[in-house]
């Protein structure tokens, strides 16, 4: 699994949620959003040891 897809998914999730940074539900999304795009190497090293190919949801 790329760890693209997922980041883009979450960027979808992110922008559904109205910004307000004194609203935890933006706060935890945006940071995490940030947090994983800034370290995407390791959440794609994570990826590759915890998901199988047949755990992928589809697309």
């Amino acid at each position: 699994m790329k760890a693209e897809r997922l980041l883009a998914e979450l960027n979808r999730i992110r922008q559904d949620v109205p910004k307000d940074p004194k609203d935890l539900e933006w706060f935890t999304v945006h940071h995490v959003f940030c947090f994983v795009s800034y370290n995407m190497a390791a959440f794609q090293k994570y990826l590759d040891e915890a998901v199988k190919p047949e755990d992928e949801p589809e697309a």
